[in-house]
């Protein structure tokens, strides 16, 4: 059974870090890609980063390039994601996503590209 497990989120400061861990089990960790969502009320989903299965390929909305930073660890099949000099407007239920078949690229995250979704974990930022 495939199982995605986000956590690490809160409510914090505007300039404060916080770091969302993905924990995946059911499947094939290491061929997957991984990718992290958000939506915020009354918005769209928004793809936020990704990270290939095989080279470790990562790529980034723009809006959070050179503030988060994406990563995997395959011996605890974990995907993180560190979130620095966190925004007001960064909040919104962050998503973790997996599948076997998609390889990160700079086209966009759709996340009808993605068969596994967890649960979500909510992250605030006052400002």
């Amino acid at each position: 059974q495939v199982q995605l497990v986000e956590s690490g989120g809160g409510l914090v400061q505007s300039g404060d870090s916080l770091r969302l861990s993905c924990t995946a089990s059911g499947f094939a960790f290491d061929y997957s890609a991984i990718a992290w969502f958000r939506q915020a009320p009354g918005k769209e989903r928004e793809g936020v980063s990704c990270i290939s299965r095989s080279d470790g390929t990562t790529t980034y909305t723009a809006s959070v390039k050179g503030r988060f930073t994406i990563s995997r660890d395959s011996a605890k099949n974990t995907v993180y994601l560190q979130m620095n000099r966190l925004k007001p407007e960064d909040t919104a239920i962050y998503y973790c996503a997996a599948d076997e078949d998609y390889y990160c690229s700079n086209d966009g995250l759709d996340g009808r590209d993605f068969g596994s979704w967890g649960q979500g974990t909510q992250v605030t930022v006052s400002s």
